[in-house]
């Protein structure tokens, strides 16, 4: 490790290498639970100078983890096997832009909200928006394909880019897609690559689809006694024409954790809220709106349903929605966080497993997240200390997937498999389709060293477990 820290030191420049214990102590973690330490850290400027760091670790056979700023809940950013950290967030410059051909070109490092705010300045906006986005790079997005609440309406991250650079395992650049929103020559590897978790190569640089900021947004806010009606009347407002731009839930539970860390007034009888937002002309908002109102409303479900009409009223409610995430943190620092995502028509059963479940452990358990594609964040609270506790918690966390899995979901939507959830790949993927996926790995990363240990189960043996 010393001569491979002496090599790129020389290479890329020794102020941006590090190997003393207080660095690489702090880049041995993101939002998970999960630490391992890097022997080494390397902070590229360039997509160049991350092709050097990959060759320099393919001839030492030393892995190599990439990652943004870590906000990752799923220890896909930890360096599992020690060896370098690859760190894009000073890889941050625009390549690019053309509002009018509606892209633009950017560095992995770029934060999501200073890019909002670049794009905004034109009259656009880059669609996936996650609660973290004051924070996340968006490589971090590309990485785990990750989305947020619009992506019910503009779709993911896949469905807003149009080209990537990258480099594979071996130190080789990778150019994929286009700068047009037709292409059909090769493989699409753009789409192969987003949500690999930095496991086929590192992305360095990304084409971003962009999408002209409506003329108008209107929030609606609505409270039902239970999940079980929020639930039913978003299946209505995805049965019909008028799309939502997002649809976030809320249960009981996080209405209980609102009441006492938020200003909003949330009625006692309330169970569930609804945040609908709706988006367009200004000429055609009220008539939206109205379409909307009358799908979420059940004259003997719907507690209360108003429209936050002002920017104030609209950025108090998703500040609350938005804060829910770090407060269940201060609540349950260690709590079990997971982004599952059921058919919205399923989104009831779901539900009421959920409650069961929680019952019959005896543990709390608050839901939340984005009800328009059935992603729902389900969060298990629990002691880390309390040895029953984990128990049940280990036994809920099976039967969660279960459920899932039994109604048609995928055991996550956005926040990726990392290392924390690769031992349940294999009850969604087939061992065949498994045996595909890591050929594919080999050609990308024939030595093994991109990210080892995440997004798939090790061995095949693990295919059938569980």
């Amino acid at each position: 490790m010393e001569t491979l820290a002496r090599r790129l030191a020389d290479r890329i420049g020794a102020d941006r290498v590090a190997t003393d214990a207080g660095t690489t102590w702090a880049y041995g973690m993101d939002n998970s639970r999960v630490h391992h330490a890097p022997g080494l850290v390397v902070f590229p400027e360039s997509h160049d100078e991350v092709v050097e760091v990959i060759r320099a670790a393919a001839e030492a056979r030393i892995p190599v983890t990439t990652r943004g700023r870590g906000t990752g809940t799923a220890g896909g950013s930890v360096p599992v096997e020690g060896g370098i950290v690859l760190v894009t967030d000073r890889m941050t410059r625009v390549i690019d832009f053309r509002p009018e051909d509606r892209l633009i070109v950017v560095e992995a490092g770029l934060i999501n909200a200073d890019l909002q705010r670049i794009v905004g300045e034109k009259g656009f906006f880059w669609p996936p928006d996650p609660t973290s986005n004051v924070l996340c790079t968006v490589g971090g997005n590309l990485g785990a394909n990750a989305a947020g609440p619009h992506a019910v309406k503009y779709g993911t991250t896949r469905e807003n880019v149009l080209g990537l650079r990258a480099v594979d395992g071996q130190g080789r650049s990778i150019k994929a897609g286009t700068q047009t929103t037709k292409g059909v020559v090769g493989h699409d590897l753009t789409r192969l690559l987003i949500g690999s978790e930095g496991t086929l190569g590192v992305i360095t640089e990304a084409t971003l689809r962009l999408t002209p900021l409506p003329e108008t947004r209107r929030l609606l806010r609505a409270f039902y006694p239970d999940m079980h009606a929020a639930s039913e009347a978003v299946s209505r407002l995805m049965g019909q024409p008028a799309t939502p731009a997002a649809i976030e839930f809320l249960d009981g539970n996080a209405l209980d954790l609102l009441r006492r860390n938020s200003a909003v007034e949330i009625p006692e009888d309330a169970g569930a809220l609804l945040m609908i937002e709706v988006d367009g002309d200004e000429t055609g908002i009220d008539g939206l709106v109205e379409r909307i109102e009358a799908a979420a409303n059940d004259p003997d479900k719907a507690i209360d349903i108003a429209v936050a009409r002002t920017e104030e009223e609209q950025a108090s409610l998703w500040a609350a929605r938005k804060a829910l995430s770090p407060t269940l943190r201060q609540v349950a620092p260690k709590k079990i966080n997971e982004d599952v995502v059921v058919p919205v028509s399923r989104i009831p059963r779901l539900i009421a497993t959920l409650d069961e479940i929680a019952r019959r452990h005896a543990i709390a358990i608050v839901n939340f997240g984005h009800a328009g594609n059935g992603n729902i964040h389900v969060n298990l609270l629990v002691n880390p200390d309390d040895a029953r506790e984990m128990a049940a918690a280990e036994k809920a966390l099976t039967e969660v997937f279960d459920a899932v899995l039994a109604l048609d979901g995928t055991l996550s939507g956005e926040h990726g498999i990392g290392y924390v959830k690769r031992e349940f790949v294999s009850r969604e993927i087939t061992p065949d389709s498994l045996a595909l996926m890591r050929g594919i790995k080999q050609v990308f990363d024939p030595l093994g060293i991109l990210n080892p240990h995440k997004k798939l189960p090790d061995t095949e043996s693990a295919d059938t477990d569980g």
